[in-house]
C-alpha cells in the first residue's frame, strides 16, 4: 500500500514548474517585475506606516489648514489640518487589508463553489452556477452599495460586501479548469485507490488549477481597491476621522479647485496600486498560457 501511494503524481513538481515559468515570463515581461516591486513598496509603507509617518494622520492644527505641499508639510495639509503624507500612508493601511482580506474570502469561497460545482456537475452545477450568474447581473459597485446599506459601513462588512461581489467570478474561475481536471487520468488512478472525493480536490484537483485563480486574485485585488475606494467616496467606507484613500478623496473633493493636492494624492495612490496590480496580473497570465502572450 506504500508503494501505491507514489502511483498518483504528487502536485510538488506541477507548483515548481509554474513557479519556473512565473519567473520566465516576468524576465520575458520586465514591466511585472515592476508591478510586483511597486506593489510590495506599497505594502511595505502601510506596513511601516505608525514608524515613518511624519505626523499623527490624526492630529488637527486649525492654524495649519490646506496648506499646499512642501510648505513644512510634504503633501500639504486638509481643511482640519491634518498632514496628508501621514493620511496617505495610514490610509493605505486600511485600504489594503480590505482590499485583500475581501480578495482572500472571495477566492476561498469562489474557489471551493467552483470546484464542488465542476466536479460534482448535474444538477448540482447547474444550481450552483445559475446562482453565480444572477449574482453576476448585478454590478459590483451597485452590489457592493446595497450589502454594506444594508450591514452597515465597519471594516469587516466591508470586506463582506465585496468579497460576495468577487465570489462568483472566482467560482466560474474554477468551475472551468476542474471539470478538465477531473478527467485525467492521476484522477482515475486516484480513485482507484480509494482517495475520497475531498482529497482528490484538495491535494490534486487545486494544484492543477490554483494558478489561474492566482491571476484572477490579482486581478480582482486591483478591483477590491477599486471598489472600497468608490464606497468611501460615496460615504459608506470607514467612518471618519479613520484615514482611507476613497475618504480622503470624499473629504477633499470639496475644494478640489482651491487645494487640489487635498485628492491629488489619494488619487495617484490608487492609480499607481491599480496599474502594478493589473500589470503583475499580466506577468502571472503569460505564466500560465505563454500563447496569450502579448494578447491585451
Amino acid at each position: 500500500m506504500s508503494g501505491s501511494i507514489h502511483d498518483v503524481p504528487d502536485a510538488a513538481p506541477e507548483r515548481l514548474r509554474w513557479l519556473k515559468a512565473t519567473v520566465s515570463a516576468f524576465n520575458a515581461n520586465k514591466t511585472s517585475w515592476f508591478g510586483l516591486v511597486v506593489f510590495a513598496i506599497v505594502v511595505v509603507l502601510a506596513v511601516l506606516a505608525p514608524w515613518i509617518a511624519p505626523h499623527d494622520p490624526l492630529e488637527q492644527n486649525v492654524f495649519s489648514k490646506l496648506r499646499p505641499p512642501f510648505e513644512t508639510y510634504y503633501l500639504g495639509t486638509d481643511y482640519f489640518g491634518r498632514d496628508i503624507l501621514s493620511r496617505l500612508l495610514h490610509g493605505a493601511r486600511i485600504s489594503l487589508v480590505i482590499g485583500i482580506l475581501a480578495t482572500i474570502v472571495a477566492l476561498v469561497v469562489g474557489s471551493m463553489i467552483g470546484i464542488v460545482a465542476g466536479w460534482y456537475g448535474g444538477r448540482l452545477d447547474i444550481i450552483v452556477m445559475q446562482t453565480m450568474d444572477m449574482l453576476l447581473a448585478f454590478p459590483a459597485l451597485i452590489l457592493g452599495l446595497i450589502l454594506v446599506a444594508m450591514l452597515g459601513p465597519s471594516i469587516g462588512n466591508i470586506v463582506i460586501a465585496i468579497a460576495i461581489t468577487s465570489i462568483p467570478s472566482f467560482a466560474r474561475i474554477a468551475r472551468a479548469p476542474t471539470i478538465a481536471v477531473k478527467e485525467r487520468e492521476f484522477i482515475d488512478a486516484g480513485r482507484s485507490l480509494g482517495f475520497s472525493d475531498l482529497r482528490l480536490m484538495a491535494r490534486h484537483v487545486l494544484p492543477n488549477i490554483f494558478p489561474e485563480i492566482l491571476v484572477m486574485g490579482s486581478l480582482w485585488l486591483a478591483s477590491a481597491i477599486r471598489t472600497e475606494a468608490s464606497l468611501a467616496f460615496i460615504g459608506l467606507g470607514v467612518k471618519p476621522p479613520i484615514p482611507t484613500w476613497g475618504g480622503m478623496i470624499r473629504e477633499g473633493f470639496e475644494n478640489i479647485l482651491e487645494s487640489y493636492w487635498l485628492v491629488l494624492a489619494p488619487s495617484i495612490a490608487i492609480l499607481v496600486v491599480v496599474f502594478a496590480l493589473n500589470i503583475l496580473g499580466d506577468g502571472l497570465r503569460d505564466a500560465i498560457d505563454p500563447k496569450l502572450k502579448g494578447e491585451r
